[in-house]
């Protein structure tokens, strides 16, 4: 097994630049940056990374919505989504649209590192109940 892939769709490149500081000391590889929904969609097609880092609020499309189209064009996407505004709203949007983790903006290195966690281990359960 090679390292878990992951793809980063937030429009600040500082954004962009932490998470892969962070993620790749921990043994995950970022093979992709978008800076908004768009960008993001078309690389997913391109990259299939296991897993997309996903900030909510860009130019263009946003989060919510960049999630909604990368889970009509591949329903094992694993996602989880950044954001500035965390408040209980935002939360029930994203849980609405399917997507269970939304860490908040600034994020703590060691949460943003669990969450991943976690999902690597619920995405790899998943790949494994598939095969059998």
């Amino acid at each position: 097994m090679g390292k878990t892939t992951l793809m980063v769709v937030d429009d600040s490149p500082f954004a962009s630049k932490q998470i892969k500081d962070i993620v790749e000391e921990n043994g995950y590889e970022v093979i992709g940056y978008a800076k908004d929904g768009e960008e993001g969609i078309r690389m997913y097609e391109e990259l299939h990374p296991d897993m997309v880092i996903l900030d909510i609020i860009m130019p263009g499309i946003d989060g919510l919505e960049t999630a909604q189209i990368l889970q009509e064009k591949d329903p094992d996407v694993t996602i989880m989504m950044l954001s500035s505004l965390c408040d209980s709203g935002t939360l029930e949007e994203v849980r609405s649209i399917g997507v269970k983790y939304l860490i908040p903006k600034p994020w703590e290195d060691d949460v943003l590192l669990a969450t991943l966690e976690l999902l690597k281990k619920q995405r790899d359960e998943k790949l494994a109940k598939k095969a059998e």
